[in-house]
């Protein structure tokens, strides 16, 4: 018994990641989850960057007269159009905010859409630059740490912008800086992970960032009056998570390892979960080789994984999808959270009810994944998201700038909660309709639609201020869009990590390039 034992040792046993993780590290561990937080702990910043603007581009509430020719008392959301220069002021301080400082109102209203504008449209070309990074030599953690490093400096050279085109091409930088964090720490997080717990984790980066959310007006009311100052501040946490967490603590994805073709490096990862969860991966053990993953580099009669996905019809045709499906999402989601100015409450309130409600959102969409297809709530979040937003016109006061009863802030706040809920399953659905030597890419292209989306949103909330019926009409139906367009794709509910496209193709049954479009949709829909 004990010879057969030893001959059993002595032989080789190759094994995929999910078996290795199954079988003898722990589909979610100790290791996992302290891997996990830390990973996630990123997205904070990511938050931050994102809704920072909400406060300090914010139009002030009131002005006041400081000459007769103005007409007398202090104002409060009546128009200062056709009033001469000089003759009113803003009741708080201009550094309170860059509309203030830079006089952003009346024929120049629209410059103020401009900085958050082009801050999405940086965060489209950064998505495509860190998405290839990461599935490229750099890797999940070395892009991280490159996206961190440079959103601090970015966010902290923003704080000493002298007028609005500056600030904009700084906002722009910042944009294609902190792309890397989000598309990176989730595939980071999932992919360490077994099947049964890649919902649930991808949820984790998400109420981090509602943590980043809720923590804006926080750090916002102490220097409401000096926007800089809030810069300045948001600026020093990813360096300090730079140098003292991610670099020591967080390790590179084995997924990605094997598939550049560092096999032990990637079993020596595995190796360190299954130690910290109390197990052992036995010494005869190693890990399956992806097949036709060329290890990363392109021959002359190979196509790289990236150029063999866009000659692959069923990931084309997924990815189009995807994309589509996440502008929409993008538009609603982005928008809905900058549209709070446009509701009569105060501003520092809507926004903490607002990134309160993610936290729901959270907790709401990791406990679903674990019962429920992914489609299917997806399709539903953003079903409710748009309806939601459709309400809040039934209750909306024109007169009053499109809010101010208790009735609308209560479908804006379910509605955000639901299209969070959508956009947060989205990242976990696009994680798993893509293998590993193409997953992050797919990742980015799918935030490129995204944020392609949420960078027109912030247009239509400044045409907001003058129509608060059509932001919400369009927010909502643009949901509803989304939601129909995802019923076209495939469930991914249970099934394993694919590592290269050859593969998925092989184990889900796909026709790589030679189907016809109508069985294509048949085994998609199936």
């Amino acid at each position: 018994m004990d010879e057969e034992k030893q001959e059993l040792v002595g032989k080789k046993l190759q094994l995929t990641v999910d078996e290795v993780l199954e079988g003898y590290v722990g589909s979610f561990g100790f290791s996992q989850l302290i891997q996990v937080l830390l990973v996630s702990l990123a997205r904070i910043f990511d938050s931050q960057s994102t809704l920072v603007t909400i406060f300090t581009d914010a139009q002030p509430k009131s002005w006041r007269c400081v000459s007769p020719e103005c007409g007398g008392a202090a104002t409060v959301g009546g128009s200062v159009c056709g009033l001469k220069a000089g003759t009113w002021e803003w009741s708080g301080e201009n550094s309170s905010s860059t509309i203030a400082e830079w006089g952003l109102v009346c024929d120049r209203r629209f410059l103020a859409a401009l900085p958050t504008s082009v801050y999405f449209l940086g965060s489209l070309i950064g998505s495509a630059v860190f998405g290839r990074l990461a599935d490229g030599s750099f890797g999940r953690k070395k892009s991280v740490l490159i996206s961190c490093l440079l959103t601090s400096i970015t966010i902290f050279l923003t704080s000493l912008s002298p007028n609005i085109w500056i600030y904009s091409l700084l906002r722009f930088a910042n944009g294609v800086s902190r792309a890397g964090i989000g598309i990176c720490c989730l595939v980071l997080s999932t992919e360490a992970v077994g099947r049964k717990w890649r919902g649930q984790v991808s949820q984790y980066g998400f109420f981090f960032f509602a943590t980043g959310f809720l923590s804006i007006p926080l750090i916002a009311y102490p220097t409401r009056n000096c926007w800089r100052n809030l810069y300045k501040i948001i600026s020093f946490l990813p360096l300090v998570y730079s140098i003292f967490v991610l670099i020591p603590f967080v390790s590179e994805s084995p997924r990605w390892l094997l598939v550049r073709g560092r096999s032990e490096e990637a079993l020596d990862v595995l190796r360190n979960y299954a130690r910290i969860n109390g197990k052992e991966i036995p010494p005869n053990i190693t890990l399956l080789e992806p097949s036709n993953s060329n290890n990363g580099k392109k021959d002359e009669n190979t196509l790289s994984p990236i150029e063999k996905l866009w000659t692959t019809r069923w990931a084309v045709r997924r990815m189009a999808l995807i994309m589509f499906t996440g502008f929409g999402i993008g538009f609603m989601y982005y928008g809905i959270q900058l549209n709070v100015e446009n509701l009569s409450f105060n501003l520092y309130f809507t926004v903490a009810i607002n990134a309160t409600m993610e936290i729901p959102a959270v907790f709401v969409g990791s406990f679903l994944l674990g019962t429920t297809n992914r489609r299917r709530l997806f399709s539903t979040s953003a079903f409710l998201a748009g309806a939601f937003c459709l309400f809040c016109i039934v209750f909306s006061t024109e007169k009053n700038r499109g809010g101010g009863s208790l009735p609308q802030l209560t479908m804006e706040a379910l509605g955000f909660m639901a299209a969070a809920t959508a956009f947060n399953v989205l990242y976990t659905y696009c994680v798993e309709l893509f293998p590993t030597n193409v997953r992050n890419f797919a990742v980015s292209m799918m935030r490129q639609a995204l944020m392609l989306g949420a960078s027109i949103s912030p247009l239509l909330v400044v045409y907001g201020r003058l129509s608060p019926s059509l932001s919400f009409f369009v927010f909502g139906v643009s949901s509803v869009v989304s939601g129909l367009l995802s019923l076209w794709l495939p469930e991914t509910r249970n099934a394993p990590l694919y590592e290269t496209l050859e593969q998925q193709e092989e184990e889900e049954g796909l026709d790589l390039a030679c189907v016809e479009l109508g069985k294509n949709v048949q085994v998609s829909s199936s």
